[in-house]
């Protein structure tokens, strides 16, 4: 994907009117197109101008893992200089939902999570976060299907990358490029309180998630690391902050570790915390990723009982269906697994 002001810039200094940027802009975030050869509407000497100024595409598709039932795919790219990214699509019955990263590794340093043993190499740029989008809207659209959400919940945390992904949603949202609705983005932080002040205060109506994963400061110390910086309390003061701002939702995520954070009191901690009407709860079952055992899958009884106890005490709750797990899909997998076969000096 290019940016369209990149494009419009390129153009000018061709002496080409504005509408051949419009042309090829709209070719390449509705027509999905690959390079500048198949944009039979620009005169041939054009094509072979643009081909040696800019690149459509931002990112290389090293490998795609299918899940056994083909409603998850997962697919790792390397950047044109050289680094791993990885997103997700998510199929149901009538969505289909990107699963986008926002940086390479992340700096936040999860205990359960692969895109913290990478640790952070770079940010990404918008353009490399929308090509992730791009990638699989080519897939569906052959399968008859489109893009119906995106997920800002892939390796990093965007809140780190501040600028740029938000630059990635309104590319996204632009009604004259791929004009997926703003409601249909959502944009997932650990707990970064200056970064949701920051989105409760935009124009787009997009979609707020905290990854939560513990109820107490004492065991989410221990999880996110970064809750040494933004405490509980803090984190939930600026969510409040954001429903008053915004009148929108708040998700919050809960990656199920088996006899960590599913106890009697983390339950009745979230119970106190997470409160309807304008808070969600999604637990999602933990996608073992290969470290040293540490932590483990929860069972399915287990899930099931967790999530009795918490709609018992008043909790909007819902268990999410991870459908990636046979896939390598936990966030950092597969470009760990790259990083440990051929690593970056």
């Amino acid at each position: 994907m290019i940016d369209p002001h990149t494009i419009a810039a390129v153009m000018t200094d061709l002496g080409e009117p504005p509408y051949r940027a419009r042309q090829v802009y709209e070719a390449l975030a509705r027509g999905l197109a690959v390079d500048f050869e198949g944009m039979t509407s620009l005169p041939a000497s054009l094509r072979r101008a643009l081909a040696e100024r800019l690149r459509p595409l931002s990112l290389e598709d090293m490998e795609t893992l299918v899940a056994p039932r083909g409603s998850a795919r997962k697919t790792l790219f390397a950047t044109l200089d050289g680094h791993p990214v990885e997103a997700v699509l998510m199929t149901y019955a009538k969505r289909a939902t990107v699963c986008v990263s926002t940086q390479v590794g992340c700096a936040v340093g999860c205990a359960f999570c692969a895109s913290g043993r990478l640790g952070l190499r770079r940010d990404l740029t918008a353009e490399e976060m929308v090509d992730q989008v791009l990638h699989f809207a080519r897939s569906l659209r052959d399968a008859g299907r489109r893009v119906t959400n995106v997920v800002f919940m892939g390796m990093g945390e965007p809140f780190h990358n501040y600028d740029e992904t938000l630059r990635a949603c309104r590319l996204l949202n632009d009604e004259s490029g791929f004009n997926l609705a703003a409601r249909s983005i959502s944009v997932s932080t650990v707990g970064v309180v200056p970064g949701i002040d920051r989105l409760a205060e935009e124009p787009l109506q997009l979609n707020l998630a905290v990854s939560l994963h513990a109820a107490t400061d004492e065991l989410r110390d221990r999880l996110v690391p970064l809750n040494r910086t933004y405490r509980l309390d803090e984190v939930f003061a600026a969510c409040a902050r954001y429903v008053r701002r915004t009148h929108r939702k708040v998700l919050f995520e809960y990656v199920v570790l088996r006899g960590v954070n599913d106890t009697d009191e983390q339950a009745q901690m979230l119970a106190a915390r997470v409160r309807p009407p304008h808070y969600h709860l999604n637990l999602i079952a933990y996608n073992e990723t290969g470290g040293d055992g540490e932590f483990a899958r929860p069972r399915a009884d287990q899930l099931a009982a967790l999530h009795a106890r918490l709609e018992a005490a008043g909790v909007s709750c819902t268990v999410r269906r991870s459908p990636g797990a046979e896939i390598e899909a936990a966030c950092g997998q597969l470009a760990l697994r790259e990083v440990e076969t051929d690593p970056q000096p």
